[in-house]
């Protein structure tokens, strides 16, 4: 599996004991079809929601404020 192209994924998801929604970048291999192998390890206890490619900047979750950002022009 070292072998494999490895891709950077953003992981929005639930933890079963909690209903915050929560989300981690996480650099794993693709499969030959270009799926990315998450594994079982992460996933256990989680329910997964999303899987974003590349680092995304979550600007607010439900029931969050959203938060003010700076915007290049």
């Amino acid at each position: 599996m070292d072998s494999l192209e490895k891709t950077t994924v953003t992981i929005i998801y639930y933890n079963e004991n909690c209903i915050e929604l929560q989300h981690e970048v996480k650099t794993y291999p693709k499969s030959d079809s270009g799926r990315v192998i998450i594994p079982h390890e992460f996933k256990e206890g989680k329910s997964i929601v999303a899987v974003c490619l590349g680092e995304i900047v979550i600007l607010n979750k439900v029931g969050d404020r959203v938060i003010s950002i700076e915007i290049d022009s």
